[in-house]
């Protein structure tokens, strides 16, 4: 071996141990940990009819890692809930490790026949609530149909729009938009999807939560 090629091959092994000691000094690097997405309703987000692997949230897992996107869904749908019961849970069911929050509530406020301007306040509360400790929200709507009354499905109808302007909030304006009325999308009791509906919700869901993930981390 000639006396260049040796000072070569001298010089490889102290820029490897160099590297080798800055790796060493500066450790593991921690992994990193995916975006918690919580999905805050009712019934239709707690998969009431559906296994829990088909239902909404499970299904919008899918649909995020099918876009190639790494986020975490969790589950935190109560059945019958309104969105008085949302506000009294917000805390305890929206950890603080949840970096965008898809707040789903209204449906049965509109069932029971709840003043919309209660369920607006409710539900600005939550929203408030939400912005307060630094979590990204989605606004999921509900479609109130004129078979309530054309005034209160106006006024109710105008909930959503309203505080997803006052939040500066992305907005899925109708939760069961392409699914509701359909036999072939829908459970018996004409209320709740089934595993195909919940797909739909999920797919159509998915780039609005795409977009607002990548604002949160903005």
């Amino acid at each position: 071996m000639s006396f260049a090629a040796s000072r070569f091959l001298d010089r490889r092994r102290i820029l490897a141990g160099l590297l080798l000691a800055t790796q060493v000094a500066a450790g593991p690097r921690p992994p990193v940990k995916s975006p918690v997405v919580t999905v805050l309703g009712d019934s239709i987000t707690a998969g009431l009819g559906v296994p829990a692997r088909a239902a909404m949230p499970a299904q919008l897992q899918t649909a995020l890692t099918r876009m190639g996107v790494v986020a975490t869904v969790r589950a935190a749908g109560v059945s019958g809930d309104t969105s008085g019961g949302g506000l009294a849970r917000v805390n305890d069911s929206v950890p603080r490790d949840t970096a965008l929050c898809i707040v789903a509530l209204g449906g049965n406020d509109l069932l029971q026949g709840i003043e919309p301007r209660v369920t607006k306040a409710n539900l600005r509360a939550i929203l408030r609530s939400l912005r307060d400790r630094r979590i990204g929200v989605v606004l999921v709507g509900v479609g109130a149909p004129t078979l309530f009354g054309a005034a209160y499905a106006r006024e109710f109808n105008a909930v959503y729009p309203a505080l997803a302007r006052e939040f500066s909030a992305p907005l899925y304006p109708n939760i069961l938009a392409g699914v509701g009325g359909s036999r072939q999308l829908m459970q018996g009791d004409g209320i709740h999807p089934n595993a195909a509906g919940a797909r739909v919700i999920a797919d159509r869901l998915a780039p609005l939560v795409v977009q607002a993930l990548r604002a949160a981390a903005a």
